[in-house]
């Protein structure tokens, strides 16, 4: 996967490898591994809060979250867009980590916020692939019928069932968006109004309306959405 380079103050580093840094930049008294002077592992708030002194802090939030970033990309747009999506979310959060509430130790929220914005700019890739997706023929046996049932919610894009792909290629933009971040990124009802900047209202309400669209689509009952 593509690492995050754009910046040179923020130095490259793939998912699953430690930060490059020096002892010296290391802020708030933290040991040279990245933690806290008790050992504990620092929140994404305070790698963060860290990274407007020591910009090469901001690593452990890639190293934490791009893997994660990049799956959901690449189920939203395939494989083809999931890299220059993630290397763009994580320099656009670099590039605007001042304005990060700190007060939320889990960055998650914000950057699939990020993703889901720059995501917005594909959304005529994104409802092409959902179409050929509903084109393609449908697995016979028992065991398609029964990942069919499962619903949206369980979906991934590999096994997307083709009248599932075609139900949400029908959604508008921000029911896909919305039904998504809680679906395949796995966000609570107050995280995904975090992520959209919506009120938690508007995410129970819209998503009721989304489930009610999905079930009259695939014609499920109530329970199987």
């Amino acid at each position: 996967m593509r690492t995050v380079s754009g910046d040179t103050r923020f130095p490259a580093a793939a998912p699953g490898r430690s930060p490059v840094g020096s002892r010296e930049a290391e802020p708030y008294g933290a040991e040279p591994n990245g933690a806290g002077p008790d050992g504990a592992e620092p929140s994404d708030a305070g790698l963060i809060e860290a990274s407007l002194t020591a910009p090469e802090r901001f690593a452990g939030v890639f190293d934490r979250h791009a893997d994660e970033i990049h799956a959901y990309a690449g189920r939203r747009l395939g494989p083809e867009h999931a890299d220059d999506v993630t290397a763009e979310t994580f320099l656009v959060a670099f590039r605007k980590r001042h304005r990060y509430d700190t007060s939320r130790p889990d960055a998650r929220p914000w950057l699939y916020g990020i993703a889901g914005n720059l995501i917005s700019g594909h959304r005529r890739s994104e409802v092409r692939r959902l179409r050929a997706l509903a084109r393609a023929p449908r697995d016979a046996g028992e065991r398609g019928a029964h990942e069919e049932e499962r619903g949206a919610e369980r979906a991934s894009a590999a096994a997307l069932r083709p009248a599932l792909a075609a139900a949400l290629a029908r959604l508008s933009a921000a029911e896909r968006d919305l039904l998504l971040l809680v679906a395949w990124a796995d966000l609570s009802y107050e995280e995904a109004a975090e992520a959209l900047k919506i009120p938690i209202g508007t995410v129970r309400s819209r998503l009721h309306r989304v489930r009610a669209k999905l079930r009259r689509h695939l014609d499920l009952p109530e329970e199987n959405v």
